[in-house]
């Protein structure tokens, strides 16, 4: 005797209602909302894998992609196939064509240097495809580059505090 209990299958839980296709967070009617949850995954996983870790010795930051180049022969295709996962990401968000090939090319030469034994994994911590990518994506699709700044705080490029007003001064009017 087997007893069958409706689960519920959509974003409002009701049974027998079936989520939108491709949808698993309710997201699949606002496209704002999908660009918004891509752009965050790029970011997150950029970080992972360019940025993640402090290293004391050598004032910079390491992440995933040059602790993956250590593992011999396919620690760097990992990190290459993590690569390809954010240029389709991109790709969604409305990266043309030109970029994809850019952000390809970074990914092959990442990927190929950082396969030669130790002078690849010294590449691996300062060559940062998948930053310069994010970079190049954040640039071609106009929005803020968003970047550590030395305490590990997130800043804005765009949202500096250092403004300086360039307002024109009418003849004959007097600035206060």
């Amino acid at each position: 005797m087997s007893v069958r209990t409706e689960r519920p299958s959509s974003v409002t839980g009701h049974p027998g209602e079936r989520a939108p296709s491709g949808s698993r967070s309710g997201h699949a009617h606002d496209p704002q909302a999908r660009k918004r949850a891509a752009r965050e995954r790029l970011i997150v996983l950029t970080r992972l894998l360019d940025s993640a870790i402090t290293v004391p010795g050598l004032r910079t930051r390491i992440g995933l992609d040059a602790l993956l180049g250590l593992v011999p022969g396919v620690g760097d295709l990992i990190s290459g196939a993590l690569g390809l996962y954010l240029v389709a990401e991109a790709r969604q968000l409305g990266a043309s064509r030109w970029l994809q090939a850019r952000m390809i090319g970074n990914l092959l030469i990442d990927t190929a240097a950082g396969a030669v034994p130790v002078a690849g994994d010294l590449f691996d911590i300062y060559f940062k495809a998948h930053v310069r990518n994010l970079k190049l994506l954040q640039k071609e699709l106009g929005e803020p580059f968003i970047d550590r700044d030395i305490d590990g705080d997130l800043t804005s490029f765009d949202k500096q505090q250092d403004v300086i007003d360039i307002t024109p001064i009418e003849p004959g009017s007097r600035r206060r």
